[in-house]
């Protein structure tokens, strides 16, 4: 019986890290087998990419090239076998980060990225994704108070992050069925309560 794929989006700063574990935990209780993951990232391949992508400055186009590549071997090597051997996948970030991040952050066409995403992932697409939507000032906040060395998107200016939020939104509005949005400006166990809410309905 093939499992569920969830993922995690949000702006940096929106808290999706500190909840990933403890919803992996709730599944596993549940007696779910699981699988945690993140992108860019998820294989040996994928964390290289991962650290030039964060790392390294590089042309736009580039850039989403990459993370599509870093996706690519991502669900050929990790979340497709784990999804057909009975697995849930739980991934921090999906395709949904392209969108909002390359698309809304930094204005590349959404329609590039839909050639893309219908070119690498074929009509595949998660089963649910959790938005944790949080202000852009708070997200903010967050960010400086934990991070002493933020990367290259961790470094862009407020409008950035409006910007991505809007997209991640846009996307929120395309898709409803598959999305659920959590309030994440409120404290951990007030976001866990809404996401234990999620996770009696699935």
């Amino acid at each position: 019986m093939r499992g569920k794929f969830i993922t995690l989006e949000g702006i940096d700063g929106a808290g999706k890290s500190t909840h990933v574990e403890w919803l992996a935990a709730a599944l596993r209780a549940r007696g779910r087998d699981v699988l945690v993951t993140r992108e860019p990232g998820g294989t040996p391949l994928g964390e290289q990419l991962r650290e030039i992508i964060l790392h390294q400055p590089m042309d736009l186009a580039t850039e989403a090239l990459l993370i599509f590549a870093a996706r690519r071997e991502h669900l050929a090597r990790r979340i497709l076998p784990s999804l057909a051997a009975g697995m849930w996948v739980v991934s921090d970030r999906f395709t949904d980060a392209t969108f909002a991040y390359q698309g809304g952050g930094r204005q590349m066409p959404f329609e590039r990225l839909d050639v893309l995403e219908r070119w690498v992932q074929e009509g595949f697409e998660p089963d649910l994704t959790l938005f944790f939507d949080v202000p852009v000032a708070v997200g903010q906040a967050r960010l400086r108070a934990a991070t002493a060395s933020p990367d290259r998107f961790e470094q862009e200016d407020p409008t950035f992050f409006e910007r991505v939020r809007a997209a991640y939104l846009r996307r929120v509005a395309e898709a409803p069925a598959r999305f659920r949005i959590v309030d994440a400006s409120r404290t951990v166990p007030e976001v866990r309560k809404q996401l234990e809410v999620v996770l009696s309905t699935i």
